[in-house]
């Protein structure tokens, strides 16, 4: 007999919206995370780029007051303080989140789950058993073939967002929102800052008018962007890197972000050993985030829908309610409001 109403393996989003909806129409919950509860979101995503963003607002601030009438200088970026700053923030929304789980008596286990059946997550030694499971593993920052994450000289997203120092130069491949977002960021911290991008703008997806808007805004700032050209190689060296372009052009810096996009946490999880359907990773889903195999559900970035916080919200939301019997409406996401900026 299964020991809960469901189990949901990750933390984030769509895994915790899902615990806490269920839990709060009287079902049993286990909600697995192997590192910390919030997930992409929280702690690596969305909040603290905010946070650095806020930041760099306030040192453009500073550099422009006194077209407002305030006497002010800008002297230099306390990386220390920033991050302490941004890691505040992080941890009083952790803690109110610890909080809520906690309240709501959902069973919350830390370690790195497996799909074993269409009924049990196996942490380590110990197997959590449910009527129903919920697959919520997020994704991971993607990077392109042959190019290596070094950590150090070519990054992603992880590492950006804990840099202890602001760099002279960067190079930014991949011109969408994760990209534009930390090519603001490092401009305002004070780096030289260049966008490599294959599409023909900024903000590819979304529309034409909202992409020329940008462009024009980052000239002004003194962003530099290469569009409609392909990467091609990198080149590593003691002082930096040189990135080569399939056009013949070539830039260097001190590091390569590499923002190429996001793609589902869904590898060594035991996903398809179980059965489940899945196209490059993503676990396919019908309207309701149904899998191919009955009890089984997915939700958030690790299916092919918008990956977007609230979405993931949403989906957790609607599992817990379908579940539970209240049949709730397919999410509309050609309706879904989402804002760049």
């Amino acid at each position: 007999m299964a020991d809960f109403d469901l189990v949901i393996l990750g933390g984030g989003s769509g895994g915790y919206a899902c615990a806490l909806r269920a839990a709060q129409l009287g079902l049993k919950v286990a909600l697995i995370e192997k590192e910390k509860l919030g997930g992409t979101c929280l702690h690596r995503g969305c909040i603290p780029t905010k946070a650095l963003l806020h930041a760099g607002e306030i040192a453009d601030g500073a550099r422009h007051s006194a077209e407002f009438g305030v006497k002010a200088e800008f002297h230099s970026m306390d990386m220390v303080a920033v991050n302490a700053y941004k890691d505040g923030v992080i941890s009083k929304l952790h803690k109110g989140l610890q909080g809520l789980v906690k309240s709501r008596n959902i069973t919350y286990v830390e370690g790195e789950g497996k799909l074993v059946s269409a009924t049990t997550v196996a942490v380590g030694s110990e197997s959590y058993s449910g009527k129903n499971v919920v697959l919520a593993t997020g994704s991971y920052a993607k990077s392109l073939p042959g190019l290596d994450i070094d950590g150090k000289q070519i990054i992603t997203s992880d590492q950006a967002i804990h840099m202890g120092y602001v760099p002279k130069s960067v190079i930014v491949l991949g011109g969408g929102v994760i990209g534009c977002e930390f090519a603001s960021v490092w401009k305002s911290f004070g780096s030289e800052v260049r966008i490599i991008e294959a599409l023909p703008h900024l903000v590819a997806l979304e529309d034409e008018s909202s992409s020329k808007a940008l462009e024009r805004a980052f000239r002004k700032r003194g962003i530099n962007f290469e569009l409609g050209v392909k990467f091609k190689s990198v080149n590593q060296s003691a002082s930096g890197v040189e990135v080569l372009l399939e056009d013949g052009k070539s830039f260097a810096a001190d590091l390569l972000l590499v923002a190429v996009g996001r793609g589902p946490t869904s590898a060594g999880l035991g996903y398809e050993d179980v059965g489940v359907k899945m196209d490059r990773g993503y676990v396919l889903v019908d309207n309701k985030c149904r899998t191919n195999i009955k009890g089984v559900w997915a939700v958030g970035d690790l299916i092919p829908t918008l990956q977007l916080a609230h979405v993931g919200f949403a989906e957790g939301i609607l599992v817990a309610e379908e579940i539970a019997g209240l049949n709730p409406r397919p999410i509309d996401y050609d309706g879904v409001p989402r804002v760049t900026y």
